[in-house]
């Protein structure tokens, strides 16, 4: 991965450009987006031939078939996984798509769509060098493992893994950089990403004690509570267009041969400011 450092004045400088009149762009023709863009292969940044940060995904080529649909331009916007709900609750955003479940704590917040995609099951990610000791969920008694902020992935910590301790963390990479660098033991996060992690790096492993931790529940697409903007009708007509097109599987080819072509970019966001 390459250095945060080297690309925040380009990921600041394109949030701006695409975070103008974000609140009105709807009617303007556009659908703005919210995703958190640290999780390869549903939603990251990357370089492209004319060497511009753009993003990509499986869910951002899915969010572009929707607008596509709805006869609207996708407009894309990174926030840290944690505070998408709120800012959609706001208006910040027409929807939100991020490999977010369905969830009746999530219903408080916001209204889904039918689902879109369903992953493989949630993983726990370790180092290689520690692999056998996790043959079970009760090996991780007494080990630190990490998830991230708000995700569902925190209650498999707290309700699964009995006797572990849970540390949570906005940014996917920063979590795995914990774990390079043996600051907790192990991660737990959706299948894909985490056997993206592992493919990409020789020192992580899936473990064996993943297995016990059930059946993937499937994606669907956030819209603010209520449905304001009368988005959903036309979002479930999208995505029973998609899933009779058979197009996700393109999606997912392209968006793990960006991810496997080494172009894809760590990139943080902080959280929004007050007011």
């Amino acid at each position: 991965m390459k250095k945060l450092a080297k690309v925040l004045a380009a990921v600041l400088v394109l949030s701006m450009i695409l975070g103008v009149g974000a609140v009105s762009a709807f009617a303007d023709g556009k659908l703005v987006l919210g995703t958190s863009a640290d999780y390869p292969p549903f939603e990251f940044m990357y370089l492209n031939e004319n060497n511009e940060m753009v993003y990509g995904g499986i869910d951002v080529a899915a969010a572009g078939y929707i607008a596509e649909q709805l006869g609207k331009e996708l407009v894309v916007e990174n926030m840290s996984f944690d505070y998408l709900l709120v800012a959609l609750a706001k208006g910040d955003y027409d929807i939100v798509m991020a490999a977010i479940e369905d969830t009746p704590e999530r219903e408080n917040a916001a209204d889904f769509s039918d689902p879109y995609y369903t992953d493989m099951p949630a993983m726990i990610l370790a180092r290689a060098a520690d692999a056998e000791q996790y043959k079970t969920l009760k090996d991780f008694a007494g080990k630190v493992v990490g998830a991230q902020t708000a995700t569902t992935k925190e209650d498999i910590v707290r309700n699964d893994m009995e006797g572990a301790e849970l540390v949570s963390i906005q940014n996917i990479n920063d979590l795995v950089n914990q774990l390079v660098y043996n600051k907790i033991d192990a991660v737990v996060m959706d299948g894909a990403v985490a056997m993206s992690f592992a493919e990409s790096n020789s020192d992580l492993v899936v473990v064996e004690a993943s297995s016990e931790l059930g059946e993937a529940a499937p994606y669907c697409v956030a819209v603010a509570k209520g449905d304001p903007k009368g988005l959903l009708p036309g979002i479930n007509e999208a995505i029973a267009k998609m899933m009779e097109e058979k197009v996700m599987d393109g999606f997912i080819e392209a968006a793990n041969a960006l991810k496997d072509s080494g172009e894809a970019i760590e990139v943080s966001v902080d959280a929004p400011e007050e007011g």
